[in-house]
This record gives structure tokens, sequence and C-alpha cells, in this order.
């Protein structure tokens, strides 16, 4: 009997470590796009007050979340952005696109098929009441226009710069290496953040683009087209100047509209940061950034 009873201490013992150990590699995954409404999103459009969805440019249909120009006589340079409510650091943020139709009237002629999701980006309230863009990385997502080769899951740095191959790279848009995708298709894209060490951009599972040590600087966009250019007030001006080479180590997600309709989908989140003890119950194997102050125990 007492040799049975060991046995099955023991088998128990390896089922609840063997269990732990799954449930500790379990990636959760958070939707943080719901399907059914924008609540926990912010909008932000140019020359609109936070949260003024100008003629329901940002909307919910069929479980998509469409950035629409339908009720637009023309862009008039209402660049809009729409932000999820919590900042991030150490992620994975993955989403499918689609862009449909011909751009708005009076959108610029780069914007055709142009788009983005915005990384480490300020908050929407922050942001002046004429801003064009966010203080951010974008991820821009560019649809192929029938005329050859157009990438997709580039980089553009209003506000910022980043590090290429251990040089401070200062071009304000730089292309992936991504296949060129024509048409309305559904694309799936991800990006993999690292607080201020290394992002990578994926396409369709593909790495297609990878930059390290991101950071607040290199002006808004160009010489040509500064902060008053971006339509910053001169208190933001002043604010982000004096914020040049700080490290970017989090900020928000935000989806971009910039004068072509798009439809997205399946936005989730991966946290990387969290609870690296092994003895707490909300361990997990895959956190690359220790926060142990989320940890919590058995009583």
């Amino acid at each position: 009997m007492k040799s049975f009873l060991h046995i099955l201490f023991v088998f128990l013992l390896i089922t609840s470590v063997s269990f732990a150990q799954k449930a500790a590699s379990q990636e959760e995954w958070v939707s943080i796009f719901n399907g059914k409404d924008l609540t926990g999103w912010d909008i932000k459009i140019a020359g609109r007050p936070l949260n003024d969805n100008y003629q329901k440019t940002f909307r919910v249909e069929n479980g998509i979340m469409r950035v629409v120009y339908d009720q637009y006589k023309t862009f008039d340079g209402k660049y809009g952005h729409i932000y999820y409510k919590k900042p991030f650091s150490y992620y994975r943020v993955r989403f499918q696109y689609r862009f449909l139709g011909n751009q708005t009237p009076g959108g610029d002629s780069w914007n055709v098929r142009n788009s983005g999701i915005m990384l480490h980006s300020q908050s929407a309230e922050s942001l002046s009441l004429d801003q064009t863009f966010p203080v951010s990385l974008e991820m821009q997502l560019l649809g192929g226009l029938g005329k050859g080769e157009r990438h997709t899951g580039n980089l553009c740095t209003p506000g910022t710069q980043v590090y290429m191959n251990g040089e401070l790279h200062t071009e304000h848009c730089t292309d992936s290496d991504s296949k060129t995708y024509d048409g309305d298709r559904w694309i799936t894209a991800e990006a993999i953040v690292m607080g201020d060490s290394i992002i990578h951009h994926l396409i369709e599972g593909d790495t297609v683009l990878t930059y390290q040590r991101p950071q607040v600087g290199g002006g808004f966009v160009s010489g040509d087209h500064d902060w008053k250019a971006g339509h910053f007030s001169t208190n933001a001006e002043t604010y982000w100047i004096n914020q040049a080479n700080t490290p970017l180590r989090e900020g928000y997600i935000a989806l971009q509209a910039e004068s072509h309709p798009i439809d997205f989908r399946k936005v989730e989140v991966l946290n990387l940061k969290g609870c690296m003890n092994p003895k707490a119950l909300n361990y997990k194997s895959y956190y690359v950034k220790a926060d142990n102050t989320q940890c919590r125990y058995k009583k």
C-alpha cells in the first residue's frame, strides 16, 4: 500500500508540474477590438476635439473596424487616428487589414492605399488640436497599385528616429522587403515591440523590417516639414524638441485614417511584460521583461 501511495504521489506531482508548465507557456492574446463597437478607443482627428468622430470616419460594421469617408465631400486634411486606451512597452500586436475602393477626393497623392498602425505613440489627449500625426513609430501599410513593386510593413518616423545595423537612421520612411499585395484582399500583419531595444515588422508571418533603439528626435518629418507644418502648438513643439534623444520605451497603439478607406479586424495584443517569478500563479514563461509587482501568489 505504501508503495502504491508513493507512486500515486509522484504521478500527481509530475502531472501538476506538467500542467503548470503548460499553463505558463500558454500565450494569452487579448482582443483589444471587441468587434461590436469602439469601446476602449479614443479618436483624434486633426482640427477636431478629442473623441469627435467627424463624419463617422471610424465605425464598426459586421465585426470590422472601418475607416470610411462616405460622408465627406473632400478630405480637407482631416488626418485621424484611433488610439487604444492602454499603453504597452514589451508586446506583440497583430491584426488584419484590407484597402477598399478609391481614395477620398482631396487626399494627397501619396496617400492612395496608404495607412498605418502607430507604435509607441503619444496619447490621443496629448495631441495639439490641429496636429496631423502623433509622435510615434508608424508601421506603414501600403496596398499595391497594379503598377509593380510597392512594399508594405514599412517604417515612418513622425518626431522619432531609430538605429539600423548599429547606426542612426535618419530617413523618415524606410521600405521593408515585403511582397506587393494588389487588390482588396485581407493581409495579416504583426509588430513585435521590445521596449526601446528592438522592433520587428512582420507581414504574412515573414519578418520584413527590423530596427533598434527607437527614440524621440530628428525633427517632425524633415527640415521642410517641421513641427509647425505638423500643426503642433508652440508648447507642444517646445516639449518635443526638449525630448530629443529620449528613448521610446512605451506608448499607445493607434490605427490611422489618412484619406483612403481601410478595414481592420482581429486586432489583438500579447503582452510580453509581467510576472517572471515561476512560483507565482500568473507567471508566464514567454515574458521577456519582468514586472514582478504584478505577481500573484497562493494565500
